[in-house]
């Protein structure tokens, strides 16, 4: 017998899997939930099935490729944006305007001079002669409405830099005042930048470009007519290098000094790019009230505290006038291209006429609203408190003060919650569970989303560890594209991976798949909500990033729940995406930045901290941002655990590809690996006089986590001995340190003995003890000493026995503070060198008081001077690889017991 077949009817079976379905949740649901009605149920599930479709896993890589289409077509091309530069021919229809042109002439006549060292004539006397001159031609052009004041500063002094004395003498500042004839105002805006440079660097982005960008500020104001309220002050800045001695002597010693009420600092980190906003104040929000007038907004509150926790391997004027002027102001910098920083590469070439026109534009516009603001005339009244500010893609600058910030902070994280609240609540009700249900699934999503975090960032740290371990540090530094694999994928794996397997293990949740992924969202947000909250108990004012990212996605979910789109995958994700666009963008566009700067810096930042942790801590908290709400947007694809596979598998040939000769580093002048190198000759006496230590070597201070690279090298011309090898026998390790730096990177330098003694190009630097005189306390002997010698040197001053220092002619605050001896101080001088005397009164006890105990050691550096080096040196120095950059001199040291 045959029976007849009924049609197949789509629609009937898939009433029938939902009937199914239904009979199993209703089975497996507590006795509670099954007291809500059924009809409701059946009519709430019925709807919530419908829009629990997965979506197909071929429309994911749409999905990702949006994202990276709104990187690279708006952040890319925005961040690096520079303004159409002017040129001479302009000049007539833009008769008030800055002329990028003039600039880079400008520039390339001060570039010319060469490097520009404190104490050579090419800083002391080419430059000085150089910039009047120059000074000379605008005051020529100069309207009737203004005048010139320009006086040279010669000043000695001395203060306390980090863990050393900075003494310096006869060093210059060239220094011009332009105010308005018919102006009374005592208060001055001062702008400041340097023309000094390190050894070996013509300096044209660090900072021939802030000089040749302020000398044309000044002859385009001069050419007006005004108006301008407040005479501003020019500080052509002789000694920055140094470092940060000519800013002190001007902020402490110079006529002028006191009545300058706000500052613009220019410097540079980099070559071309934008100048960014990095400092501001403190305490005075009204400033950024006039930054937001200018053309070409970059800046973030971010930067300075990055900046002042010390995170960046520089320093910079502006805390020498903050700290010991009190001038609240501006420290603008360059960034990009921080690659030829201190190096000889800092050329003319590499810097953009764009860069000088961005930053022409910028300070033009300040120093015309600073020079007729009204708060100079009281600045302490208009001292409100720190300030939040940022910019959105160099468009328009948004800030607040810091008290209104905690305000907003609170707020958005208050509404967040209240709609996550309601959120749980509207899903309790449709999915006809309790409320205590739902949040007990809450909890769970919470715990999940958390461990997500926690494995991806996880799995980034130990890839960052594992990276180092087998010597492929740095693969990125040439090449920033390599973080995307390495760092990027395995958080996008570790952060997609562990709520997808979750799901997929609650797919027969009687939540359904929307809902769930909404309480992983949710979970994001409550985690970025308490972070916020902490770091604004902290008064941290970077609490503002993540609450950017908790304020758009609560105006997500406000939406969606107003609208009932929370129902529907499509609605829902729609909406979440659309919210998520400009977070995305403003989050990427600082990540950019961020690398943009910090990469280059780890090519300087020593080697004896891994450089892959930091890159990668930057990658896991940018990603936490600006991937936190994305990501649980793939969960709504099929198969989305093969999607998160992906990223591993990418990660995976990262690996492999840093691993091998294509992660190399370095590139030849574009990306070039930084040796510090002093040919040295060291003489270290006994308490009888005798010598004890006369050796000659190569001193090596490391710049980078790459310094095995050198070993080949370095076998050529002798053995190499660490550096903390000779610390515990002598003091400061018996080295030529140049600077505190150095002796901090004592335990990652190494010295090379050689037989081949250094070229001195001038006499060795001379100690002598005039007296040693017995005070009216039988115990305290007064020495009295005189030093002469090169332009820098470095006076280490320890006690070999009992006793203690009650006082010298140097700076006290070391002693007054009790700072534990060795004591380091570093001596520069300018115009002319004296001999430098000093004092030193030693208390010594009973059993030491016929006793030699004062160790004093001297170190002469010749920075400047022609380079003639021994044979077997230069043969080393020439089997350097072609990807390096060197920066090298002679030394001696010598030390004494008195």
């Amino acid at each position: 017998m045959q029976l007849d077949k009924a049609p197949f009817s789509f629609n009937s079976f898939l009433r029938s899997r939902k009937r199914r379905e239904l009979n199993i949740w209703n089975k497996k649901e507590n006795q509670d939930e099954m007291s809500v009605l059924e009809p409701k149920s059946r009519r709430v599930f019925d709807l919530q099935k419908k829009d629990a479709v997965h979506i197909s896993l071929k429309y994911a890589p749409f999905f990702i490729a949006f994202w990276a289409v709104l990187y690279l077509s708006i952040v890319r091309t925005q961040v690096d944006r520079l303004p159409k530069p002017l040129y001479r021919v302009d000049e007539h229809s833009n008769p008030e305007s800055f002329i990028a042109e003039r600039a880079e002439i400008t520039l390339i006549n001060l570039t010319s001079i060469g490097p520009r060292v404190v104490g050579s004539v090419a800083n002391e006397v080419k430059a000085l002669k150089f910039l009047l001159n120059e000074i000379e031609k605008i005051q020529m052009e100069s309207s009737d409405y203004f005048k010139f004041d320009v006086d040279i500063q010669e000043a000695t002094g001395n203060y306390v830099h980090w863990s050393m004395i900075n003494m310096y003498q006869s060093i210059q500042n060239v220094i011009v005042k332009l105010s308005a004839k018919n102006s009374s105002s005592g208060n001055y805006v001062l702008i400041n930048s340097h023309y000094d440079t390190v050894p070996s660097s013509p300096g044209a982005g660090d900072d021939g470009s802030m000089v040749a960008i302020m000398l044309e500020v000044m002859r385009v104001i001069c050419k007006s007519k005004g108006p301008l309220e407040h005479p501003i002050v020019f500080l052509f800045n002789g000694a920055e290098e140094n470092p940060l001695q000519a800013s002190h002597a001007f902020i402490t010693q110079h006529k002028w000094a006191k009545n300058c009420k706000a500052l613009i600092n220019l410097d540079a980190a980099g070559n071309g790019g934008r100048e960014i906003l990095f400092q501001s104040g403190p305490q005075h929000s009204w400033l950024m009230k006039y930054y937001r007038q200018v053309p070409h907004p970059f800046a973030t509150c971010s930067a300075e505290e990055i900046f002042q926790a010390g995170l960046i391997p520089s320093d910079t004027d502006f805390r020498i006038f903050r700290d010991f002027g009190g001038v609240p102001g501006y420290d603008m910098a360059f960034v990009t291209n921080g690659y030829v920083y201190h190096t000889e590469h800092d050329k003319i070439n590499v810097m953009p006429k764009g860069s000088l026109q961005h930053t022409g534009d910028n300070v033009l516009t300040l120093a015309k609203c600073l020079g007729n603001a009204q708060e100079l005339n009281d600045i302490v009244q208009h001292s409100d408190g720190h300030v939040v500010f940022f910019d959105f893609l160099g468009n328009f600058i948004i800030f607040y003060t810091e008290n209104v910030g905690i305000i907003i902070n609170i707020i958005v994280c208050v509404i967040a919650i209240i709609a996550i609240g309601i959120s749980l609540y509207v899903m309790a009700a449709d999915s006809a569970i309790s409320l205590k249900s739902i949040f007990s699934r809450f909890g769970a999503s919470f715990a999940v989303q958390v461990a997500a975090l926690a494995v991806g960032g996880g799995l980034a740290l130990l890839n960052a560890l594992f990276m180092d371990a087998i010597g492929s540090a740095m693969s990125w530094y040439s090449q920033k594209w390599m973080f995307a694999g390495l760092y990027f994928c395995p958080l996008f794996f570790g952060m997609g991976m562990l709520p997808a397997c979750y799901l997929e293990k609650s797919r027969k949740d009687r939540l359904f798949l929307g809902f769930r992924i909404q309480l992983l969202m949710h979970s994001h947000c409550l985690f970025l909500v308490a972070v916020t909250i902490v770091l604004t108990y902290f008064r941290i004012r970077s609490a503002y990033l993540l609450m950017m990212a908790v304020l758009f996605y609560a105006l997500a979910l406000i939406i969606n729940l107003t609208a009932k789109c929370y129902r529907s995958v499509y609605r829902f994700g729609l909406i979440m995406v659309i919210c998520q666009i400009l977070p995305f963008l403003y989050y990427t566009s600082l990540t950019h930045i961020i690398y943009d700067a910090m990469v280059p810096m780890a090519g300087r930042s020593s080697s004896s901290s891994n450089p892959e942790i930091f890159m990668c801590g930057i990658a896991i908290f940018v990603t936490i941002l600006f991937a936190g709400f994305i990501i649980p947007l793939l969960l709504f694809f099929r198969k989305a655990r093969v999607l998160f596979s992906a990223f591993l598998i990418v990660a995976l040939i990262f690996i492999i590809i840093a691993s091998t000769p294509l992660g190399f580093p370095y590139r030849a002048k574009t990306a070039a690996q930084r040796y510090a190198l002093i040919h040295a000759h060291r003489i270290i006496h006994d308490a009888d006089k005798t010598t004890r230590v006369e050796e000659s070597g190569i001193y090596v201070f490391p710049q980078d986590r790459n310094v095995k690279i050198l070993d080949e090298n370095t076998k050529s011309i002798g053995q190499k001995h660490m550096v903390s090898d000779y610390c515990a026998k002598e003091m400061f390790c018996g080295m030529p340190f140049y600077n505190h730096r150095w002796y901090k990177a004592r335990d990652f330098s190494f010295w090379i003995p050689i037989e081949e003694d250094p070229y001195i190009p001038g006499e060795a630097p001379r100690l002598v003890l005039l007296s040693s005189n017995q005070l009216v306390d039988p115990f305290q002997i007064n020495y009295e000493f005189e030093l002469s010698g090169p332009d820098h040197m470095t006076i280490f001053i320890d006690l070999t026995d009992q006793g203690r220092i009650v006082n010298w002619s140097l700076n006290e605050t070391m002693l007054t503070e009790n700072w534990q001896s060795p004591y380091f101080i570093y001596f520069s001088w300018g115009k002319t060198g004296t001999a430098l005397k000093f004092t030193i009164i030693v208390e010594k006890t009973l059993e030491t008081f016929d006793k030699p105990i004062l160790e004093i050691g001297i170190g002469g550096h010749w920075t400047h001077a022609q380079k003639i080096r021994p044979k077997k040196y230069q043969e080393f120095v020439n089997s350097l690889p072609d990807y390096s950059t060197l920066t090298d001199w002679v030394a001696t040291y010598e030390s004494w017991i008195f």
